[in-house]
């Protein structure tokens, strides 16, 4: 082994003996060395040399090489350690944003659930409110019911009480006492009368004719009184006790009247006039809306009839033959005037086409499509190539050009299958060229 002088500042390893290569030394040759010992071949020591220069030249490339990958190495793992790093932060990120969210979710839910629930409490406050104060006026209405009641009652005994004695003293008669019970009998018939109507009222019945007799009762005894007292007393007494006679029975029908109107939820006066004025306003509503509907629906039917009369012109104008056509066509089936459908036959019948479609127009659309595929294979309209059709393939296998032609023939499984799609999609077109025919042949 030998060490080869530093290079670049780097000291060389030390190189193995190749062959039979000696160091080259300058000690003193012994003594006993014959003079006649070969020369070193300089030519070996230059090759080794060589050898020992390109050895550590490819120990310095391994060693840079291996230098460099690790480098990358490190390069790679701190890149990689970088995208673990952004990728965790992204994560973290978004998992921190969907905390958030959550979190919000549940902040709405649970103040649309304390919204709900106040409302609720709110709601159940306002009905109990609502209640107690139903309660409250149900109750003064009923104690003022009763206070009424009470003091129409107290009323007609009053007034009875009054009006008794004149009529007492109308029918005394030192002969015939016992007919002094007749005006008992004629104010107890009109209370009796009165209690009558009441009992029809709660069963449901017709009670006019129960208060009519009451009625007739009152101005009897009222007339009795009134027709004593001018004769027997004065005029004060006479009115008085007559005015008695009415009144009693009056203000207990009147009290019966409103419980029986309240009772059958018969509206006031002021009730039925804010109604008929509220049907008077509805009316007028209800009558602006139609005027507005009407003439919403003539201006929309005279701007269609507008649309239809410029369509017909523009048509007559641009299409004389086919217009001409559809006229005496539609005449022919009986209609007033150019339908769609008129139209429609009319343009076939003379264009072989449907509207929107001629002849001209095809021919421009397959020119304009010729130039546009000329142009994107970069050619000439002339040598534009055609677009080949993958179901038109020929099929069949290459025969052997030798010998005369023969036709091919078939035979099952000769060529191969389509797949499941391809054959799907040339059923379908098949279908859709035989619809096209029938609706040509129509």
């Amino acid at each position: 082994m030998t060490v080869s002088p530093p290079l670049n500042g780097h000291q060389r390893p030390a190189m193995p003996v190749l062959g039979d290569w000696r160091a080259v030394t300058t000690d003193p040759k012994p003594a006993d060395e014959p003079d006649t010992a070969p020369l070193p071949d300089v030519v070996a020591q230059a090759q080794a040399e060589a050898i020992r220069a390109q050895a550590w030249a490819d120990a310095e490339a391994i060693r840079i090489a291996a230098e460099a990958a690790a480098q990358a190495e490190i390069v790679r793992a701190e890149e990689e350690a970088r995208k673990l790093r952004l990728a965790n932060d992204r994560a973290e990120r978004k998992a921190r944003e969907e905390e958030a969210a959550s979190d919000a979710r549940i902040a709405d839910h649970n103040r649309r659930r304390e919204d709900a629930d106040r409302a609720r409490q709110d709601a159940a406050r306002q009905a109990a409110e609502q209640e107690a104060a139903d309660a409250k006026d149900a109750m003064e209405s009923e104690a003022a019911e009763s206070q009424w009641r009470g003091y129409a009652r107290g009323f007609y005994i009053v007034c009875a009480i009054v009006a008794l004695p004149v009529q007492i003293a109308a029918f005394y008669n030192p002969h015939a006492v016992w007919l002094m019970a007749a005006p008992l009998m004629l104010e107890g018939a009109a209370w009796v009368v009165q209690k009558g109507a009441a009992a029809a009222s709660a069963a449901r019945r017709a009670c006019w004719h129960y208060r009519l007799i009451a009625w007739l009762f009152a101005f009897i005894a009222a007339g009795i009184n009134l027709w004593h007292g001018l004769n027997a007393f004065d005029p004060a007494t006479a009115i008085g006790t007559a005015f008695a006679s009415i009144a009693g029975p009056g203000v207990w029908d009147l009290h019966e009247h409103g419980r029986i109107r309240k009772r059958d939820g018969i509206p006031t006066r002021k009730q039925r006039r804010e109604q008929r004025k509220t049907e008077r306003a509805e009316a007028v509503r209800k009558a602006a809306e139609e005027a507005r509907s009407q003439a919403e629906k003539e201006a929309a039917d005279k701007a269609a009839a507008e649309a239809i009369e410029q369509l017909a012109e523009s048509r007559a104008r641009q299409f004389p033959k086919v217009w001409e056509h559809a006229l005496k066509l539609a005449a022919a089936v009986g209609e007033t005037t150019v339908t769609e459908t008129v139209w429609r036959r009319a343009h076939r019948d003379i264009e072989g086409t449907d509207p929107g479609e001629s002849a001209e127009v095809i021919r421009a659309r397959n020119a304009a499509e010729t130039r546009v595929e000329a142009a994107r294979q970069n050619t000439t309209v002339n040598t534009a190539a055609k677009v080949k059709n993958t179901q038109r393939a020929a099929q069949m296998p290459p025969t052997p050009r030798t010998g005369p032609k023969v036709r091919g023939v078939r035979s099952r499984g000769d060529t191969p299958r389509y797949v499941k799609a391809a054959r799907k999609q040339a059923s379908i077109t098949a279908r859709h060229a035989a619809a096209d025919s029938r609706q040509k042949d129509q």
